[in-house]
């Protein structure tokens, strides 16, 4: 896809068309509808690209700021609550994946972020409704809405675009994923997905994380981590105990070799060799 490899040196121009696409929706709705290959070139383009701190207000009338979320991945997803289909279709689709990442990842591992961007509508109460009709009472989940001007501004800086078109909105459907910096990190498309193109990024965030204050602990989480495995059938991650005898046969051979180069180098060694 041409988007696919936009370089660099075209994402200023990329951030203004994402945010031209976007500020349609302040204008008279008589946009026309999204081109798929631009709105995709500049969804990949915003790969690597760090969010700024917006401020929103979650489902339940509280402030939350971005930077609030900073130190663990976050998961961000943009609906319009009128949708009749897309955007539930969306929602209910992320909460199953996010349900299979918790249970691999931990409770705590990371945060989602849905935004609504049909601001004339998508208030706190708009949002709240959403998710109970979804049944999510994820406390690591929130529902947020804004001013035009916030929600535009992260919709460019994630590569997201929507334009107003009779009956609804025309965007991209579309899951992104953010670095504990903040910095976009992969993006996810689709109304309905796999675990694994979800959870799969956030193992990968997750072992690139810097040694804790005990590495034991944390080696033993990383191969927690690289050791499990999407089952289908189930719809879980599973724990791959082959993976684990892998390494293990692994780790001993290197220490056999280890053993075999120190004891031949000592015998080499002055005054160290077989007695007469």
């Amino acid at each position: 896809m041409a988007g696919m490899s936009v370089g660099g040196r075209f994402r200023p121009a990329l951030l203004a068309a994402a945010s031209a696409l976007v500020l349609l929706s302040a204008s008279n709705g008589r946009a026309a509808a999204l081109d798929e290959e631009q709105a995709l070139g500049i969804s990949q383009a915003a790969i690597g690209r760090e969010t700024g701190n917006h401020r929103f207000t979650d489902q339940h009338g509280q402030p939350l700021e971005l930077a609030a979320l900073r130190g663990r991945p976050v998961v961000v997803s943009y609906i319009y609550t009128s949708c009749a289909f897309i955007c539930p279709t969306l929602t209910s689709s992320l909460a199953q994946v996010v349900r299979v990442a918790r249970q691999t990842l931990g409770e705590e591992a990371f945060s989602v972020v849905t935004v609504g961007f049909d601001t004339r509508v998508d208030g706190p109460e708009q949002m709240r409704r959403h998710a109970a009709e979804r049944g999510i009472r994820d406390p690591r989940w929130y529902f947020v809405s804004g001013d035009e001007a916030s929600v535009a501004a992260f919709a460019g800086e994630i590569g997201f675009s929507y334009a107003p078109v009779a009956g609804g909105f025309d965007h991209l459907t579309q899951v992104t994923i953010l670095d504990s910096a903040g910095r976009v990190y992969q993006q996810v498309y689709g109304p309905e997905f796999q675990p694994p193109m979800l959870v799969d990024p956030l193992k990968r965030l997750a072992l690139g994380m810097p040694v804790t204050e005990r590495p034991l602990a944390d080696f033993l989480s990383r191969v927690r981590l690289l050791c499990t495995s999407y089952d289908p059938k189930s719809g879980r991650y599973r724990f791959d105990y082959s993976l684990i005898l892998e390494i293990a046969i692994g780790l001993s051979c290197a220490l056999l070799v280890l053993v075999f180069v120190l004891r031949s180098w000592r015998q080499e060694q002055p005054g160290t060799g077989p007695r007469p």
